[in-house]
């Protein structure tokens, strides 16, 4: 299968390693000349325990290569930021995720799958990013098969994560979800579990905040343990 990953950060690119190091043809995107050159050298240009040792690996098979812009593929992984618009009212840029769906509308043929695997608010998948698709003539679901599939993967354990962690597939149509499937499962040993876009998209949201919560939560225990003297941290202990 031709893999297109679009976005060469701390998602993307171990992204795009894993899907060559499981046979796949991919080429990295990135709209940054420096990460595509250095790429290109062959030298990673993100910090993550054993990346470049996978790296070498998969550039001797020949499977790996790096561009400026996407070409026809099988499938589009489409893995860029969303920051906050601004810090006032913390609203999610979608503007990097439009811009690489724009690259890859040109290149669409009936039978693609587009993957978005950035995380987006609820309903981003379906209300936003179909309709950009179907004003092309395409019908999602019949011609072309649309996904979101949020990453889960901590930083300092991204390669094993991404092949043993449990993943979400969620599709805008049964059928999308289905082709999501087929793609994951060339690599992931974990569990699939397939459901909707905009459920896999609160559900992505609900894993952040959770997280969020009780880093949260952790740091104002720590804060109390000083004002009273105390070992926040042994008492973390007793308490896991």
């Amino acid at each position: 299968m031709k893999v297109s990953v679009i976005g060469l950060g701390y998602i993307g690119l171990p992204t795009a390693i894993t899907f060559s190091k499981f046979g796949h043809d991919v080429l990295g995107v990135d709209v940054n000349e420096t990460v595509v050159s250095t790429l290109q050298e062959g030298l990673i240009h993100i910090e993550e325990p054993g990346l470049q040792d996978e790296f070498q690996k998969v550039l001797s098979n020949g499977k790996l290569r790096f561009d400026l812009k996407p070409t026809k593929s099988d499938a589009f992984i489409i893995a860029v930021p969303t920051p906050f618009k601004n810090v006032d009212d913390k609203s999610c840029d979608l503007s990097y995720v439009e811009s690489a769906l724009d690259g890859v509308l040109p290149l669409l043929e009936k039978g693609n799958t587009i993957v978005i695997e950035s995380t987006i608010p609820p309903r981003t998948t379906e209300d936003i990013l179909k309709p950009l698709i179907e004003n092309e003539g395409f019908i999602v679901g019949e011609d072309i098969y649309l996904v979101h599939c949020p990453e889960r993967v901590l930083p300092g354990n991204i390669l094993k994560e991404m092949i043993n962690n449990n993943r979400i597939i969620g599709g805008v149509t049964e059928e999308c979800t289905q082709k999501g499937n087929e793609i994951y499962s060339s690599f992931v040993k974990g569990e699939l579990l397939l459901t909707d876009s905009k459920t896999a998209e609160l559900s992505k949201l609900m894993e952040n905040t959770f997280r969020d919560v009780n880093i949260a939560l952790a740091n104002e225990i720590v804060k109390l343990g000083n004002e009273l003297g105390i070992n926040a941290l042994d008492a973390f202990e007793l308490a896991n």
